[in-house]
């Protein structure tokens, strides 16, 4: 398995439009973050996880020529707002793209990209195939995905395991039976928005608390703002297996199973 980031900003972005703060001002390429997203190569197939503002910039960035399906966390404007740019891949691979989201997810793509929905559809529109998923585990062509559902403040969203890969992002809080879903990954990639408590976001120190505790032993940090600080300094402080991720970072894992227990 291949993870590439596509992105590990929050929201805005960094640099922020209009600040000049060191981190926005900064020349360090680590500290050019676009938002928040994944591509997981695995078994031949190529699965991206949410499609942010900046998803045809991160495609052409990561040369993806082909894209199997679509994981999307929840229905949050970054988190979806690239949709449309799948069109390019339906063009060339002659195909819908599969997106997998909750009902609450789908709701809002499909009133957000109503054109891709009418019965008469105008030439050139992304298709999209709606697939509904839920908290039960699901195959992806033939990939297994355990979803983690967590919470963003009072929002449902879901992470996602695959192998013994697991990304979450938009959270501030995973209930102990979603945790179990968690504990034995090899790698743990975590939201951790800036170091001051944040009423949705995991804050830094949070995030290390409960990497900690669930004991994987390598966790990277993503959904990183401006106001986490420079990525050489942060860095500097975290102890080994604890790491800021950084958009073009590329992890390679071995193709295991995680966990049957997880799977029925």
């Amino acid at each position: 398995m291949k993870v590439t980031f596509l992105g590990t900003g929050t929201s805005q972005g960094v640099p922020m439009i209009a600040c000049t703060c060191e981190v926005c001002t900064s020349s360090d390429p680590h500290d050019k973050r676009l938002r928040s997203s994944v591509l997981i190569e695995v078994a031949g197939k190529n699965l991206v996880i949410d499609t942010t503002p900046d998803f045809r910039m991160q495609m052409l960035q990561a040369k993806v020529k082909h894209l199997d399906a679509v994981l999307i966390t929840h229905s949050h404007k970054d988190h979806i707002a690239g949709m449309d740019d799948v069109r390019a891949f339906n063009y060339f691979q002659q195909s819908p793209i599969d997106i997998y989201a909750t009902n609450a997810a789908q709701e809002v793509i499909t009133r957000e990209f109503a054109y891709a929905f009418t019965d008469i559809k105008y030439p050139g529109i992304p298709d999209i195939r709606l697939n509904t998923i839920d908290e039960q585990p699901f195959e992806v062509k033939g990939i297994r995905v355990i979803p983690i559902q967590v919470w963003h403040y009072k929002m449902p969203v879901l992470g996602y395991r695959i192998g013994n890969f697991t990304y979450i992002t938009d959270a501030n809080r995973i209930p102990e039976k979603e945790k179990a879903k968690i504990r034995g990954s090899a790698v743990l990639v975590m939201n951790a928005l800036r170091r001051q408590p944040h009423i949705s976001h995991f804050s830094l120190d949070e995030a290390l608390a409960l990497a900690d505790e669930l004991a994987v032993p390598q966790v990277y940090f993503t959904h990183i703002s401006h106001q986490m600080g420079l990525h050489a300094e942060v860095s500097r402080e975290l102890k080994p297996g604890r790491s800021l991720a950084y958009d073009g970072l590329v992890l390679e894992l071995a193709d295991e199973l995680p966990d049957d227990r997880f799977l029925t």
